[in-house]
Order: C-alpha cells, then structure tokens, then sequence
C-alpha cells in the first residue's frame, strides 16, 4: 500500500508539473505581447483542458493529506507563505481568464492579473523545490526553521528556473497548437528559453558543488543515477535538431521529456525520503487501514477515471488552434 501510493503521488506530481505547467508558461510568455489577436489565440490554446490541469493539484494534496500526513503536515509548517502565495496567484489568474472577455475598458487590468498571476504561481512552485532540496530545518520531525526559512537565493534561484522551464513548455505547446505568426514566434521563443533552461541548470550545478550539499555524495555512490540526466540531454539535443526542422509535434514532447528527467533525477536522488534526508516514506505514511480505506475510492476509482478523462480531453482537443484575421 505504501509504494502504491507513493506511485500514486509521483504521477499526480509528474503529470501536475507537465499539465499545467504548459498552461502557467503560456500565461507568462501572454504578458510578452500586446497584441489582442494573438492573446486570443494563445488563451484558445490552453481553454479546453487548463481546468482539468489543475485538478492535479487537488490530487496531489488529497494523497499528502491521507497517505502521507506527516509529510503533509511538515510541508504545510514550512511553507504556509509561499503555497497561499501559489494558489492566490492561480485564483487570480483563473478569474482573469474568465473576466477578460467581459470587459474591453478594463480588459488591461485582467491581462495583467493573468500574465502576473502564471508567474506568481510558477515561481512559488520553484521556491519550494529549491527549499526542499537545499534541505529544511526540523527538530525532532517537526519544522522550526522560521516563516521566512524557505528563502535562500537557491531558492530564489530554483523559482526563477521554473518559470523558465514552463515558458519553454509553453512555447513549446504553441508550435503544436497554433499556425501562422503566433508560431512563428514561439518558434524563436524556444532557443532562447532552451538556452537559458540550460544555464540555469549549470548554475544550480556549480551552486549544489559548491554547497557542498549532502545529495552530491550519493550521485559519486550511485552512478547510475547519471541515466535521467542523460536522458535530459538528449532530449536537448533532439530538440535543437526539432526547431532546425520546423518539426511541430516534437518540441512539446523533447521539452516535457526533459521535464521528466528532471523529476526523476529528483526522485532518485532522495529516494527513500520524501523530506530530504528526515522524513522517509515508510516514517511518513499513515497506518495500513487509512491506506486501505483510500484504496477503495480514491485508488480504484477516482484516480483511475482522473487519468481516463486527461487522455480523453487530450485526444478530442488534439487538433490545431486556427489563427485569427489579426494573426494572419
């Protein structure tokens, strides 16, 4: 039952992060344009599924909730801020996303509150990555390291990495859905958020090296860890040979493989933690019957029907999005 629900949490993460992190990048790269025909057309690209993106999280903090109280609770200690932070920045955007078409005098105001609020919620997301992997402060399995504890420049570092990632998945979901000028620039987009995804990760590199920090011993351990980062790499690779060849349909997949890397390089190097080096999963779950008593809803069938629903939405609103008179 434990590993059933660790699994059960780590696709609700994976597909959370990949989902609607498509959707918070294009709300980002939405504030680079002023252009209404263009936002129209990057609004129609995510409207048919961003709801149901975001259902994920719900997922993500029922399973904290039920199967890993501990855990849960430790996190909610820690970065109370930062998470009331992220959801008010995804309430803001949601509303923006509705309101914008209700109004023209006052259309400016909810384009900014969109654009503003995939940032806000991105960044906080990144936040509290970096915290978890530069390690948090607890005492005896309970957080003592402050209200502000979370914020450190590889923190800050961390967040301002992800909204770089979920634009590049987010231009990268344009070339799929869209033709014309709005693919054309998201098309010139991609090199140059590639380029700096690249950087950053160098940075948190040199910087985890240089910090000396504590997962850096298990990656000398265990070399065969090196396989998600490789694999990140080609992916890289391939993406560059994607964008030389105009291939629509393979930007999206290279850049959410490298996602997936990245993830798995996470959940390998911590693996049996759930908090970095305190809290492993076994210490974390709740007792055997909770864990049963969950299977049969939540694990036989909301999950699975969760998953059937995704992939059905997906297929139906497979197609390309037709630009509009403006973006001709």
């Amino acid at each position: 039952m434990i590993l059933f629900w660790t699994g059960v949490l780590a696709i609700s993460i994976l597909l959370y992060v990949l989902l609607d992190g498509f959707d918070l990048g294009i709300g980002i790269l939405f504030g680079l344009t002023n252009d209404e025909s263009r936002r129209h057309t990057m609004l129609s690209a995510v409207s048919p599924v961003w709801d149901g993106n975001e259902t994920w999280l719900v997922v993500i903090g029922v399973v904290l909730w039920g199967a890993f109280p501990g855990v849960y609770a430790t996190l909610m200690s820690a970065f109370y801020l930062p998470l009331l932070c992220m959801l008010l920045g995804l309430i803001l955007r949601g509303v923006a996303f509705e309101f914008r078409y209700k109004t023209r005098a006052m259309r400016f105001v909810w384009d900014v509150g969109f654009s503003a609020g995939s940032f806000v919620a991105a960044f906080m997301q990144g936040i509290t990555v970096g915290a978890l992997v530069q390690g948090m402060k607890l005492t005896e399995g309970a957080y003592t390291g402050g209200e502000f504890g979370w914020l450190s420049p590889f923190s800050v570092l961390c967040g301002i990495g992800l909204c770089l990632g979920d634009a590049l998945l987010g231009a990268s979901w344009i070339v799929k859905k869209c033709e014309g000028k709005m693919q054309d620039i998201a098309w010139r987009q991609i090199p140059c958020l590639a380029t700096c995804v690249l950087i950053f990760l160098a940075i948190v590199f040199t910087y985890a090296l240089n910090a000396d920090f504590r997962v850096m011993g298990r990656w000398t351990a265990r070399p065969y860890m090196f396989v998600f980062p490789a694999a990140g790499a080609i992916a890289l690779v391939a993406l560059a040979f994607a964008v030389t060849r105009r291939l629509d349909q393979w930007p999206f997949n290279l850049v959410a493989l490298i996602f997936m890397s990245a993830f798995g390089t996470l959940a390998i190097s911590f693996w049996p933690y759930m908090i970095p080096f305190t809290i492993t999963v076994h210490d974390a779950a709740a007792p055997h019957s909770s864990l049963a008593f969950m299977f049969w809803g939540e694990g036989i069938f909301i999950f699975p029907l969760m998953l059937v629903y995704t992939a059905i939405s997906y297929s139906v609103f497979r197609g390309k999005i037709m630009p509009t008179d403006g973006d001709l």
